[in-house]
């Protein structure tokens, strides 16, 4: 049976350090944290399971500290993990299998990432990130920050997930600019950008509220012709609303529809059309974007994947758009489709209210079967 090295970055993360090591304790032969220079609990949090701990300078660059944790490791697999991460019970248990079955051949082991849920817990956001790597491969760290590991050879995707708990950790109303300013002194010093470096770099540049900057390395980024389909998808999306929140709601289109140029339409692009549409009172517009969220299947895709804008999402809207147009029993239907989904809805439930009073209101004792 293979052995295996858990390697972790970590600074200040006492609120969920303890919580992502136990998860994972029983599961690997070897423990490795490298502490880039915490000022709280975290260092005596981590030595209650293991003793290598690590000190590491903290010089902005990301892949430098987690290449560093992977040549301390010494076991035959590396698994890496952030320390806001945790594996549920269901997803210990299969790594355990994996670890009995896994056949020496295999050089990484792709997981699915949890990283948003709903009321009910159910993940809404997820993708894909390669978390267990043989050691003997060397593969590196890329990428000073949004950094990704490169790897080859044998890969199989798993359906083990990581999960995500970043809510555990206090909440702070302060965006912090630690990745901004490292791509700013980036650019200060001249270095070259990657197709990735422009794309990521947009992304803080939207997440700080510098929305025509960021378009503009939106638009660099896909004049490169150069970056993963999903980022280029992405950009389109991200630099739509990044137009949406100026206003200018025909060029947050002309970006959605941008999109195409990269792959069939993403129920995400989809429902942001049919948004757009809804936004401007053209609901018939709109119904033809919110029926191809729901008829369009996208298979194996490597991005994020939002379920809720293939189920619910659109059922709610249409719903809305059919009941503008007068069309309610077509509206009665879609919501009752969308409570499929998310039966405890409290939009569900105020929809059935309004049905129940208006038909009642004109004397029509209309049943809201289910569909």
């Amino acid at each position: 049976m293979p052995t295996i090295s858990l390697c972790m970055i970590v600074k200040n993360e006492e609120h969920v350090l303890h919580q992502c090591l136990n998860s994972v304790k029983d599961v690997c032969d070897e423990i490795i944290i490298v502490d880039t220079g915490s000022s709280d609990r975290t260092k005596e949090i981590a030595g209650e399971f293991t003793d290598r701990i690590f000190d590491f300078e903290w010089i902005d660059d990301f892949s430098a500290a987690r290449q560093y944790s992977f040549e301390q490791a010494t076991m035959d697999y590396i698994l890496w993990l952030d320390a806001d991460d945790m594996l549920l019970d269901q997803d210990r248990t299969k790594l355990k299998l994996l670890k009995e079955t896994l056949d020496s051949s295999v050089d990484v082991v792709s997981m699915l990432y949890h990283i948003a849920f709903d009321a009910a817990g159910k993940p809404t956001f997820t993708y894909r990130r390669n978390r267990l790597v043989k050691r003997s491969k060397g593969f590196r760290w890329i990428g000073p920050v949004h950094e990704y590991l490169e790897v080859g050879g044998s890969i199989i995707l798993s359906d083990i997930a990581v999960t995500h708990k970043k809510s555990m950790k206090p909440a702070t109303s302060i965006q912090s600019d630690r990745n901004l300013r490292i791509y700013e002194n980036r650019l200060k010093k001249g270095e070259a950008f990657s197709p990735r470096d422009l794309f990521y770099y947009a992304n803080e540049l939207r997440d700080h509220q510098q929305h025509l900057k960021a378009i503009i390395y939106y638009r660099e980024f896909l004049a490169t012709k150069k970056g993963w389909i999903e980022d280029e998808i992405r950009a389109c999306i991200n630099m739509a609303s990044c137009y949406y929140t100026l206003g200018e709601t025909s060029k947050e289109l002309e970006s959605l529809v941008m999109s195409l140029n990269y792959d069939v339409p993403r129920p995400e692009v989809s429902c942001k059309i049919g948004d757009n549409y809804k936004a401007r009172n053209k609901y018939s517009q709109a119904i033809v974007w919110y029926k191809l969220a729901l008829e369009v299947k996208v298979e194996d895709t490597q991005g994020f994947v939002q379920e809720h804008f293939s189920t619910w999402y659109p059922h709610l809207q249409l719903c809305f758009c059919y009941w503008q147009l007068g069309e309610k029993e077509l509206a009665v239907e879609h919501n009752n489709k969308a409570r499929q989904y998310q039966p405890n809805s409290s939009q569900v439930k105020h929809n059935d209210e309004f049905f129940k009073t208006y038909f009642e209101s004109v004397g029509a004792n209309k049943p809201l079967k289910e569909s």
